[in-house]
């Protein structure tokens, strides 16, 4: 049994740190929540007082918060976990971030002796409770061989994509093509929906023929041909607009590190933006369909 602080039990990282324990692990985990906190002791877990009580005891240390900003509060400084974790631990950042924040810790965690991996995800809240995650793992091949064994718990995928940073820059490249899909998806309905054609069959012909694409065959925008998808659940998000305008952002930032303009993603990621800016933040990304549709 591994000891692991799982920092971070919000909408992904609880559920996380559920598998975790079904996997036999113990698990300490932090949240600014009282009620995270709480969800995690009824399932098994321990509720720390802070990063230090829960980092001090582990041999795992697994992060999930928000932003770039947020990974380097919870590891610099007296009260992080670059200060209060066990000689030898290994450090994993599943947050979604920018790649120069993620190269920055790693640097940081090396300093110091520590194996670090950066792994973020891909699967959004249904492939977190399911244990069907996609993991994009940066860091040594060392780090990454500690790591692997502890991820698989939590996902179907555990892929090592580069050096430190590398998993960031694969979930921009990811995130960013999802994004975009999602609105070149939902005109290509909008536009089947006013020529007359019936969306099932639209569905049945599109996912055995050259327009089929994981947006649709797994998360289709339009209520009826994905029992599972969120436009069946009047857009509930599995994963929230703004997330996705957050990675669109993402994104467009790591292009910017390397003089690379990428215009069909500028103009998606302006839609997002126009999406939030509207109200539709709490919404599932592919609301989308309704926003280009008009309905």
């Amino acid at each position: 049994m591994t000891t692991i602080a799982f920092i971070g039990l919000g909408h992904m990282g609880t559920p996380m740190s559920r598998n975790l324990l079904r996997g036999g692990h113990r698990v300490l985990g932090f949240d600014l929540s009282a009620d995270a906190l709480q969800a995690l002791s009824q399932a098994g877990g321990q509720a720390a007082t802070s990063i230090a009580h829960a980092v001090g005891q582990a041999d795992v240390v697994i992060t999930m918060v928000p932003t770039g900003t947020h990974v380097r509060q919870v590891y610099e400084g007296e009260a992080g976990i670059l200060a209060h974790a066990r000689p030898g631990a290994l450090l994993i950042d599943s947050s979604t971030i920018d790649v120069e924040s993620s190269r920055l810790v790693h640097d940081l965690a090396a300093q110091q002796g520590f194996d670090m991996v950066d792994a973020p995800v891909s699967g959004a809240v249904p492939a977190a409770e399911a244990a069907r995650l996609v993991f994009m793992v940066g860091g040594t091949a060392a780090a990454f061989e500690r790591a692997e064994p502890i991820l698989q718990h939590m996902g179907s995928s555990v892929v090592h994509v580069g050096a430190a940073g590398s998993g960031q820059s694969m979930k921009a490249c990811n995130n960013m093509m999802a994004g975009m899909s999602a609105i070149t998806l939902s005109e290509t309905l909008a536009l089947a929906r006013r020529l007359g054609l019936d969306e099932q069959k639209v569905y049945d012909v599109m996912t055995h023929a050259s327009g089929n694409c994981w947006m649709l065959q797994s998360y289709c925008p339009v209520p009826g041909p994905v029992p599972g998808a969120p436009s069946n659940r009047d857009y509930a998000p599995g994963f929230a607009m703004s997330l996705m305008l957050k990675d669109m952002r993402l994104a467009q930032a790591a292009a910017r590190t390397v003089g690379y303009e990428t215009p069909f993603a500028a103009r998606a990621t302006q839609m997002y933006e126009a999406a939030v800016a509207e109200g539709h933040g709490g919404r599932d990304f592919s609301y989308m369909y309704k926003i280009v549709s008009g309905e």
